[in-house]
């Protein structure tokens, strides 16, 4: 972690439990003003009190915001403004996942990740840059996935709005480079958050297959996370083997990867 603090106000989406939660602790000792958003009021609360108590000089703000709301989000971005909020670190961290084939997928739900993932990430994005690039600085970090490398069958959706993050983070860092603003896609396996269990289509339907062996732990996918941004990387891909698997898989040609797809392990 750096000696001095680089940013002074961060917002972070997606901030009341697992990778935004973990985003909100870690980031907190860098700034002096942190913005909590999120759905669940309640829990960003408990969060903003611990942060409080373990960083007294930290100014903490909470905004229960639905982020698949476009007219709460324009509400937030008003209120932001009105309140003098101006953050310079912009985390892009909430994100929806749905596991199921697609056909049977429930459009709702399907809409919902399509706003949350893509939609919000981009308005946010949208709102806040031009006023980093006006004050001469900040910073912006999407959360995408490792599956924005790969189609994912049963997974399709999600996927695909984790390319576009990954895309997007791409190419907006290329603009921003003159800005002196670094653009960050962090990339990760899979996580021990609630993002599972949400993903599920009911109780009794069938989770994400995955390897126990992948699994890194949120607090090292932060702290690999924010320490990429530190050096100025354009991607990350925390934990070793999460790495070496998004080099392998970048790696294939497109025909072995349809293949090696096809194998669908929820059958």
């Amino acid at each position: 972690m750096p000696e001095t603090n680089l940013y002074s106000c961060a917002l972070v989406t997606g901030a009341s439990s697992g990778l935004g939660e973990e985003f909100a602790l870690q980031i907190a000792p860098r700034v002096s003003k942190l913005i909590l958003v999120a759905r669940r009021e309640s829990l960003l609360q408990q969060l903003a009190d611990r942060i409080r108590a373990r960083f007294p000089r930290v100014a903490v703000a909470v905004f229960a915001v639905d982020l698949n709301s476009p007219a709460e989000r324009d509400g937030l971005v008003k209120t932001l403004g009105a309140k003098g909020f101006q953050p310079d670190l912009l985390v892009n961290n909430a994100g929806l996942g749905d596991y199921g084939e697609f056909a049977s997928a429930d459009w709702e739900k399907v809409q919902a990740m399509l706003r949350v993932n893509i939609e919000a990430l981009t308005h946010l994005t949208h709102a806040l840059v031009p006023e980093m690039i006006r004050r001469g600085g900040g910073a912006v970090v999407n959360v995408s996935s490792l599956a924005s490398v790969i189609p994912m069958p049963d997974f399709a959706v999600y996927a695909a709005t984790k390319a576009y993050v990954t895309s997007f983070s791409e190419a907006l860092r290329l603009e921003l480079r003159e800005h002196h603003i670094p653009v960050l896609a962090v990339c990760p396996g899979p996580v021990r958050t609630e993002f599972g269990s949400v993903s599920r289509r009911s109780p009794d339907s069938p989770g994400m297959p995955s390897n126990k062996l992948f699994y890194v732990p949120k607090e090292q996918v932060v702290a690999e996370s924010l320490a990429a941004l530190d050096r100025n990387s354009a991607r990350v891909y925390p934990g070793l083997k999460t790495a070496a698997a998004a080099l392998l898989l970048t790696a294939l040609p497109i025909v072995l990867v349809r293949f090696a797809m096809g194998f669908r392990l929820r059958r």
